[in-house]
């Protein structure tokens, strides 16, 4: 099969023909139809992540279509439409069996602990539990723009913020799973305020549905700027970005009560933060809560709002790329030049 792959931290991604993969006994092999390029992507290229080592083949965001299955596999055949959440989980353990799959001890996940998904081919393990199979008649690039950003945002606003309509939500950064946060709290009937540096994705945001803007470089205190926009403080918050500045912004910008959501992965300076526990946690009462992808099980409600009309993630697709321009696509991340989500289109003339 072709795949694109790395054999150096920050080197070129270079579309080469390697092994197909096996198929586990209760796993599936998938045909690669589109796939997502995410900031996640860039941070295991980047050498940021200690599960990617070169040479290594990265994408975990695909849609695709069934082409094996394992003996195993009771749920799935050739030719079924798929996809599937980042974190492949065991579907055995208390933790999967208790409904939290995403925090497995056993999880394997696409394009950093194996070879992902810029690829033609995909394996995909314990295919029962972490497959998803999806509607007739949906874009698979479309799917693949949904990947882990509108299925993280997703997670995030319900399962970890409890979003209640006609709140204030704050969302600080307006990248991928930012802009899925904006369209997706729009839709659940929130009053949004996203805060970006960069006036395009902003613009973006309010395209999306955002009731409010704020251009964190023309302020001199986010946090204060978000209590005065949204008239006391956002009722949720969302860090989409994993930076300390904008944890601390989003923190500060909450009212008393409020909810703070980490979305945004944190890496190297930013893994440790001063928490002020005082001021915000115990004066204020704030709650902090994490969230990292989202269980298979959980795809059905969001696929039910494409379906119905309330969401098209279409809209965050802002460019279809062919394989061989996934390191190029990579290389944007560095230069902060991604407004949007690009996705690799294994149907097109790019391939």
């Amino acid at each position: 099969m072709k795949a694109a792959v790395f054999r150096a931290y920050n080197g070129p991604l270079a579309v080469e023909t390697v092994p197909d993969p096996d198929c586990p006994r209760d796993g599936a092999v998938v045909r690669v139809l589109a796939c997502g390029v995410c900031r996640s992507d860039w941070h295991g290229w980047t050498g940021m992540d200690a599960d990617v080592a070169p040479p290594h083949v990265p994408g975990h965001e695909f849609a695709g279509e069934v082409v094996a299955v394992g003996p195993d596999c009771l749920s799935f055949a050739p030719g079924d439409r798929v996809t599937a959440p980042f974190i492949l989980s065991c579907g055995v353990c208390p933790d999967c069996v208790g409904g939290e799959p995403t925090i497995c001890n056993a999880q394997h996940v696409l394009g950093f602990s194996a070879w992902g998904a810029f690829a033609e081919l995909l394996a995909v393990p314990h295919a029962d539990f972490n497959l998803v199979r999806l509607p007739e008649g949906l874009d698979p690039v479309a799917v693949a723009g949904m990947g882990c950003r509108v299925t993280t945002a997703f997670r995030g606003l319900t399962d970890r913020g409890g979003l209640r309509p006609g709140e204030w939500l704050a969302i600080h950064g307006s990248g991928g799973v930012g802009l899925s946060a904006v369209m997706l709290g729009a839709a659940m009937g929130a009053r949004v305020l996203a805060v970006d540096v960069n006036p395009d994705a902003l613009a973006m945001a309010r395209s999306l549905g955002a009731t409010a803007t704020l251009n964190a470089a023309e302020t001199d205190d986010v946090g204060i700027a978000v209590r005065e926009v949204t008239g006391g403080g956002a009722d949720l918050a969302i860090d989409a970005l994993g930076r300390s500045e904008t944890f601390h912004d989003a923190l500060r910008g909450l009212r008393k009560l409020g909810r703070y959501v980490q979305l945004g992965m944190p890496t190297g300076r930013h893994e440790r933060v001063e928490l002020p526990l005082l001021e915000l946690i115990y004066s204020r009462q704030i709650s902090i809560h994490g969230s990292r992808g989202m269980a298979a099980k959980r795809f059905p409600p969001l696929l039910a709002m494409v379906a119905g009309g309330r969401i098209d993630p279409g809209r965050l697709v802002t460019r279809r790329i062919g394989l061989a321009q996934a390191g190029a696509a990579l290389e944007d991340f560095t230069h902060n030049r991604a407004v949007g989500i690009t996705v690799i289109d294994m149907q097109g003339d790019g391939r």
